[in-house]
């Protein structure tokens, strides 16, 4: 007999990868990576290094489960001397619009290999 996790609902907008904002500048990834990692599985953590994205991270994880609940338990901790934000990531437009190309030009590419018999086998 399997193990499921609790089916709590997720809200809009929910997804793996989280925004973390009014992070000290002097953070590092091994510091997002212990704190974060408590929850589940990181994929990746990226800490802004330009003028503009100084004090903010990106943190990537497996599961959507995880990241929700690392979420709700994250946002406001005192971190380095400072309260920090944590946030679903939200794609900008742009993001998605270049998404939805991208999967339009991939059906396409099948489409054509379908109709001249090519298959992706070497």
């Amino acid at each position: 007999m399997a193990l499921s996790r609790p089916t709590s609902k997720l809200p809009p907008g929910a997804n793996r990868i989280l925004f973390v904002k009014n992070l000290s500048y002097n953070i590092t990834g091994e510091d997002l990576y212990d704190l974060f990692g408590r929850y589940g599985g990181l994929r990746q953590v990226r800490i802004g290094n330009e003028q503009k994205t100084r004090g903010t991270a990106f943190v990537v994880f497996d599961d959507v489960m995880d990241a929700k609940n690392a979420l709700e338990h994250l946002n406001g901790f005192h971190l380095q001397e400072r309260y920090i934000v944590v946030l679903y990531h939200m794609p900008t437009k742009q993001e998605a619009a270049a998404k939805a190309d991208l999967e339009r030009r991939e059906k396409e590419l099948e489409e054509i290999k379908r109709r001249h018999d090519i298959s992706d086998e070497a």
